[in-house]
């Protein structure tokens, strides 16, 4: 099987956001890219309970390599996004409070929290597409510069990593800013950070190493 602990790999990511929630039913699709090769989730397949052998993999042009299944609709925007970054893997679900948001006028998240800096910054809300199109991969690809996540209008979220691992925690992490936003609009006026306490955030986590462990 080729691509086999890949597959392994991406089924348990599914599993996982299934678990927190993240993913109901089939809403959603899944990838991981190595070298020349995707692995990527079937259309219509329910996230949850997928095995290693319903993951399709492809060539960066999508033409099938191995598999049974066909692969999920969103094949478009998974190459595109690959083809426009170093991304090792691709989360993209319809959790419920980015996808609230990304259903909203609103055209970006702005950096509320520090811990979006991990992410690049703000979170932008690409324009809303037909799904399974070359016209949404194009706006995904665009609010995806310079980021590791994003929303996208009246659809949901995206996330990517240079890993599997980095790409499931970016999506996490994507969720619960849109949730941490999703409550300050309903407690008050959200204050961005500007860009000197961005600043400042990168300089102390660089220093400091944050989000590592280390020995006393």
């Amino acid at each position: 099987m080729l691509l086999k602990e890949e597959r392994e790999e991406l089924v348990a990511a599914g599993r996982r956001l299934a678990g927190a929630g993240l993913v109901i039913g089939t809403a959603g699709n899944l990838s991981v890219r190595v070298d020349e090769l995707v692995a990527v989730t079937p259309t219509g397949g329910v996230i949850s309970e997928l095995t290693p052998e319903m993951v399709t993999v492809l060539d960066l042009d999508g033409n099938i390599v191995e598999g049974e299944l066909a692969p999920t609709s969103e094949v478009p925007l998974h190459l595109a996004v690959y083809r426009a970054t170093g991304a090792g893997a691709i989360m993209h679900t319809h959790a419920v409070t980015s996808t609230a948001l990304a259903c909203t006028t609103l055209t970006e998240i702005p950096v509320v929290h520090y811990a979006m800096l991990s992410l690049g910054g703000s979170l932008r809300v690409a324009p809303y597409a037909t799904y399974g199109t070359r016209e949404l991969a194009a706006h995904v690809v665009a609010a995806l510069d310079g980021r590791q996540a994003a929303l996208m209008a009246n659809h949901g979220s995206i996330a990517l990593g240079s890993t599997l691992a980095k790409a499931v925690d970016h999506l996490e992490l994507t969720e619960w800013v849109a949730e941490v936003y999703a409550r300050t609009l309903t407690l008050g006026t959200p204050r961005p950070l500007d860009e000197r306490e961005q600043e400042a955030v990168i300089h102390q986590a660089l220093a400091g190493g944050y989000g590592t462990t280390r020995k006393l």
